[in-house]
């Protein structure tokens, strides 16, 4: 998938936007988040609003992974970014899930 069809396909489905996503950075990094809105959050990255990306603008939301509860969300970001593992991340995006559990 690439990344305008991740984004075109939160605006067009009917989504709680609670989950996981994984922003891609200019210095090539990428950088792990979780929120209860997805729509806003990825612009408030963009526009320079979050400190933790401010400073490697543009970013460009390439996955983003659905979950019922902030709670599950947040678990999930917290155990991927324990791993700290680029491979794991371009595996995640390339499978277009998460298996961690």
């Amino acid at each position: 998938m690439d990344i305008g069809q991740v984004w075109g396909s939160l605006k067009e489905e009917n989504m709680e936007n609670i989950g996981v996503y994984i922003l891609k950075c200019v210095n090539d990094r990428y950088y792990v988040g979780s929120t209860n809105d997805v729509l806003r959050r990825v612009p408030e990255h963009q526009n320079g609003e979050v400190t933790a990306t401010a400073h490697i603008l543009p970013v460009t939301l390439v996955f983003f992974q659905e979950y019922d509860t902030v709670k599950q969300a947040r678990q999930i970001e917290y155990k991927i970014k324990q791993k700290k593992s680029r491979v794991i991340l371009e595996k995640i995006i390339a499978d277009g899930v998460i298996k961690i559990t």
